[in-house]
């Protein structure tokens, strides 16, 4: 999902200013981050699911080897067999399942995040780069500051705080270079 913030931010242009939108891929502002909040949840609670169960369904296994080495008879041994072995392994292997579950799930969220990241990154490189070429385009450009008889290019350091730039045109053999940005 691709929107974008308005910022302020502005730039020079032929002498004049104009206000850009920065594209951002998500925002994180009002109640957005509060959408996918149901994905830190399911991990939260698989985790703790699992934390639980894993451990608990040991313990099962360990109570049922015990209550079938401590008695004489067999057909006792059977139900510890069943009620603790096999019902112990089933809460382990769920234990264990649902801890897996809890790490893609961790895995998911962090996958998602590192590619919201990295299409910031992508729309402000595409942003910086699109500006350095008008700004390179612009640079090339013989100007005229105000009434003036000096050549100038567009980025020299001697106006480039004024906003009375004109392209020199024509009569640019006229002018004298200046003598700093050499145009």
């Amino acid at each position: 999902m691709t929107s974008t913030v308005s910022t302020n931010a502005t730039h020079s242009t032929s002498g004049s200013t104009a206000t850009m939108a920065l594209p951002r891929a998500a925002s994180r502002s009002g109640a957005a981050p509060l959408r996918n909040s149901h994905y830190r949840l399911l991990q939260v609670v698989l985790f703790w699911a699992g934390a639980i169960l894993l451990p608990l369904g040991l313990v099962v296994i360990a109570l049922g080897w015990y209550g079938a080495a401590n008695t004489p008879y067999q057909y006792d041994q059977i139900s510890y067999l069943v009620s603790g072995g096999l019902f112990g392994l089933g809460l382990t292997f769920c234990g264990g399942f649902l801890y897996f579950g809890a790490w893609l799930a961790r895995i998911a969220d962090d996958g998602r995040e590192s590619s919201r990241r990295l299409a910031d990154t992508l729309l402000v490189l595409a942003d910086v780069t699109s500006r350095a070429a008008t700004v390179a385009d612009d640079a090339g450009v013989a100007v005229t500051a105000g009434d003036g008889t000096t050549l100038h290019r567009r980025d020299c350091a001697l106006i480039a705080h004024r906003d009375d730039l004109h392209p020199a045109g024509e009569h640019a053999a006229d002018l004298t270079p200046c003598r700093v940005c050499q145009p």
